[in-house]
């Protein structure tokens, strides 16, 4: 019978703690450290389900999008009624925040989970992939702007990134934004059968998608294209400036007139962090204000702001270590003193939160439950047998130092022996 194979684009994540250079390994550590600053900058929790109504991200996103022409896991359920995996989570922490009748009040949401797009793997981008961000509802544009910087200069500093630019630009209120969009499709229209079926379509649809292209025949067309900093305000202009006077000494900030995002509803600040560590597809998180959104999906008039992190990408610039703990193997040499033994492995987990102890399950010979501990580089191994038993005793074997001797003791003494080990 043949294997069922996972799905193209989508991954196992299984973590090898013997090695610090683990994929899952890197990943999980990258999200423990993405929910403590959340934690720490007095975000709360949201969770949005996997599954949506489709109209949800057409009316959000924009169908001029990529991601709802060609990227969308969209199909009918048992009631032909078309639902959707989401593809980004903003849509839907802002219909929950309309759904809950809780869009009068302000919130600073985090969220962590999957997402869904269907376009062609490549480094750190898959089908199925991990997606952190913060929500800032019901602020106007100001503080929040602040605190959305601050948050990604944090994270840069304590998942250790060293090669980062954060780049920023403003697209103004929605009248700059509509007198924009109409002085680039007048300048590209005269171009029009010069671009590819691509662009042509992101010119029909939303003149600001072709800013993004990929086609360097395109690139040269854009290049005296007029630049959206011609048409923002002077204090649009200050606070692009005033945001990179303030973290200019945490980050590396620059504006950039040309980054506009690639989703309909943005308006304000517009954002993205890149690394060329990552090649082409070089933005690990990104996001902006979107004070029109909530109105669009017919709730209340409600500012906010907003960013996403692509956390394999992110993982992959993270330079975290582990969480310092110190690994104990539990060896049981026989079947007749489990009992005695988890108990023993109990207190010995409640008295010092700073070690792991793994009481390993599988039978085998002593000799191959040591190679195994050390493989899984264990500090100390506990070994427990009739003899031990018998004697009321324990034996400590220390795994890193090659040279020290093992410990016999009684078993009363061990959790005096590991309450300090750190």
């Amino acid at each position: 019978m043949d294997k069922i194979q996972s799905l193209k684009g989508m991954i196992d994540l299984i973590a090898n703690r013997s090695d610090p250079e683990d994929f899952a390994e890197s990943i999980f550590r990258t999200e423990d450290a993405l929910k403590n600053i959340f934690i720490n900058f007095g975000y709360s929790e949201i969770r949005t389900p996997a599954l949506e109504d489709a109209d949800l991200f057409k009316r959000s996103v924009g169908d001029s999008s990529d991601i709802v022409n060609k990227e969308l896991y969209s199909f009918l359920d048992k009631n032909e009624k078309k639902i959707t995996l989401r593809p980004e989570n903003t849509a839907s922490v802002i219909r929950s925040v309309i759904e809950k009748k809780i869009d009068g009040n302000t919130h600073k949401f985090w969220y962590l989970g999957p997402m869904w797009r269907y376009e062609r793997p490549q480094k750190g981008r898959y089908r199925q992939f991990n997606q952190a961000g913060i929500e800032i509802i019901g602020y106007p544009e100001g503080v929040a702007e602040l605190e959305i910087i601050s948050m990604i200069c944090s994270i840069n500093n304590a998942l250790n990134i060293k090669k980062s630019v954060i780049k920023i630009n403003h697209l103004g209120n929605k009248i700059t934004k509509a007198k924009y969009c109409n002085a680039l499709l007048e300048y590209l229209k005269p171009f029009s059968s010069q671009l590819d079926e691509l662009d042509q379509k992101r010119l029909e649809k939303n003149p600001l998608r072709v800013l993004e292209s990929q086609n360097q025949n395109t690139q040269k067309i854009l290049k005296d294209a007029p630049i959206i900093k011609d048409f923002l305000s002077d204090e649009s202009i200050k606070m692009l400036k005033m945001i990179k006077n303030t973290f200019s000494k945490d980050c590396k900030i620059e504006i950039d007139y040309s980054l506009v995002r690639g989703l309909d509803y943005y308006t304000g600040l517009v954002f993205e962090a890149i690394s060329d560590e990552l090649g082409a597809q070089d933005a690990y998180l990104g996001g902006g204000r979107y004070d029109n959104l909530s109105e669009q999906l017919g709730g209340k008039n409600l500012p906010c702001i907003g960013m996403a992190i692509g956390i394999e990408r992110l993982s992959l610039l993270s330079n975290v270590d582990a969480e310092d703990k110190t690994l104990i193997s539990f060896i049981i040499l026989s079947s007749n003193f489990e009992e005695k033994a988890y108990k023993i492995a109990h207190d010995l987990r409640t008295i010092n939160s700073k070690i792991v102890v793994d009481v390993q399950l599988s039978e085998g010979s002593l000799k191959s439950k040591l190679r195994k501990a050390s493989k899984s580089n264990a500090k100390f191994a506990i070994i427990m047998g009739e003899e031990e038993i018998q004697t009321n005793s324990i034996i400590i074997k220390p795994l890193i130092e090659k040279n020290s001797e093992q410990t016999v003791m009684d078993i009363n003494e061990i959790s005096s022996f590991f309450k300090d080990i750190t």
